[in-house]
C-alpha cells in the first residue's frame, strides 16, 4: 500500500550528476546523495590505555576543521577491499597508530534524509604505535590522544577555537547528555 510517506520509495531512482566519489539523485520528488560505485566508510574506535584517538582537519563543505573519530572509505582505491582491512589502513594512516584486530560494531547511517550513505562502525584493539600519522599527502591531519574523562571538556575547548564538531562524537559523552 502506498502512503504519501513512501510513495517516492515506489518511482524509479535517476541520477542526477555523478562524481568520483558522490552521486546526487532524484526519487519522485525526494533528492539525495550517496557514495559513488558502492562504495562504503568505516568509522574507528580506537581507545588506547584510557585515551580516545581523534583527528583534526580542514572540511571544505564546513569551510572549518572539524574534530572527528578516524575514518575513511572502503574500496575507494581497491573494489573488493575488505572492510577490516580499509579500517586498519585508514587508523594507521591518520593517527600513525596500528590495530592488532578490529570488531564490527555495527552499520549505520549518518543522514538518512539526506545521505543514502551507510558507514560501519568498528572499534580498533591492541594498538601500538608505529608513526605519526596525519593522512595522506593533502589531508594535514592533526592526531589528538585525550582521555577519556577529558573528552568533554577537550571537545568545549575546540569548540571555542572555532572546530565543527562531529555528530559521531556525541556518542563518547555518553550519558552525560541526558
Amino acid at each position: 500500500m502506498t502512503t504519501p510517506e513512501n510513495e517516492s520509495a515506489v518511482d524509479e531512482e535517476r541520477i542526477v550528476w555523478q562524481g568520483r566519489f558522490i552521486t546526487t539523485k532524484q526519487r519522485g520528488t525526494w533528492e539525495y546523495v550517496s557514495r559513488a560505485r558502492g562504495i562504503k566508510a568505516a568509522v574507528i574506535l580506537a581507545i588506547d590505555e584510557g585515551h580516545v584517538l581523534l583527528v583534526e582537519q580542514f572540511r571544505v563543505p564546513l569551510g572549518q576543521p572539524c574534530l572527528e573519530l578516524p575514518a575513511g572509505l572502503v574500496g575507494d582505491e581497491t573494489e573488493d577491499e575488505a572492510m577490516e582491512a580499509a579500517a586498519a589502513r585508514e587508523l594507521e594512516e591518520e593517527t600513525g597508530y596500528r590495530a592488532g584486530r578490529i570488531e564490527l560494531v555495527g552499520e549505520f547511517h549518518s543522514s538518512p534524509g539526506m545521505v543514502s550513505e551507510s558507514f560501519f562502525f568498528v572499534r580498533a584493539l591492541d594498538l601500538e604505535k608505529v608513526s605519526e600519522g596525519g593522512g595522506v599527502e593533502g589531508e594535514n591531519i592533526i592526531v589528538h590522544r585525550v582521555a577519556l574523562d577529558e573528552v568533554k571538556a577537550f571537545m568545549a575547548e575546540k569548540r571555542a577555537q572555532g572546530c565543527a564538531m562531529d555528530a559521531k562524537l556525541l556518542m563518547l559523552l555518553g550519558p552525560e547528555l541526558v
